[in-house]
């Protein structure tokens, strides 16, 4: 948290994502933070100390969502939530639960979905 609010974390390569995601997020009483790839996603992680972090899973390399969330999990019990414009098809491709992932979130985002994701997990 910082200034009484939570922290969101958007790992993205699209900025369009990332700016519809701010918005609703802000709306809503969030402070987000934004990395538009894995590494630098990884050192906004480490600055920011975000509350929540959601991670794309195909940014600079197919596999570069994935590697970030495990390397993330490794360092924090923060909730991590994978999008992918994947649709049924990254239940196939990424076990949530193996992965240590916390969950999935389809694009394009649902924004009631995500809302009730953050506080079903942040309170």
């Amino acid at each position: 948290m910082r200034d009484g609010k939570h922290v969101v974390l958007t790992v993205d390569d699209d900025p369009d994502v990332i700016d519809a995601v701010t918005m609703v997020l802000e709306a809503n009483g969030y402070l987000v933070e934004s990395a538009r790839s894995g590494r630098e996603g990884l050192t906004k992680f480490e600055a920011t100390d975000p509350d929540f972090v959601l991670v794309d899973m195909m940014m600079e390399s197919m596999g570069a969502g994935i590697d970030l969330a495990k390397a993330l999990k490794a360092r924090s019990s923060k909730p991590v939530y994978m999008l992918s414009s994947m649709a049924d098809g990254l239940g196939q491709l990424v076990d949530p639960a193996s992965q240590g992932i916390d969950g999935t979130l389809q694009k394009p985002l649902d924004p009631g979905i995500l809302l009730d994701i953050l506080k079903e997990r942040l309170g």
